[in-house]
């Protein structure tokens, strides 16, 4: 059985996707990754807190980490 995607994560998704499509002024740009960010940090928290099994869990502190870090190393995630 497929499970949809929560909001903030098809919001990740859709962000990521129109990123790679269209490449706008540095400001819109700038925005727009900081809303994918913010989007993920939403989806990796809810799944750390309410993850329904333990990889879910795990999933969320994975994700949350490596999300911070890639903010550190100044490289894009998506």
């Amino acid at each position: 059985m497929v499970q949809w995607p929560n909001v903030s994560l098809l919001v990740f998704i859709l962000l990521s996707v129109a990123l790679h499509l269209h490449h706008s002024k540095r400001e819109v740009e700038s925005f727009v990754r900081v809303l994918t960010d913010v989007a993920l940090f939403v989806w990796a928290g809810d799944e750390l807190v309410r993850g329904v099994n333990p990889f879910r869990r795990i999933l969320g502190l994975v994700v949350i980490v490596a999300t911070i870090a890639s903010m550190i190393s100044g490289s894009a995630w998506v």
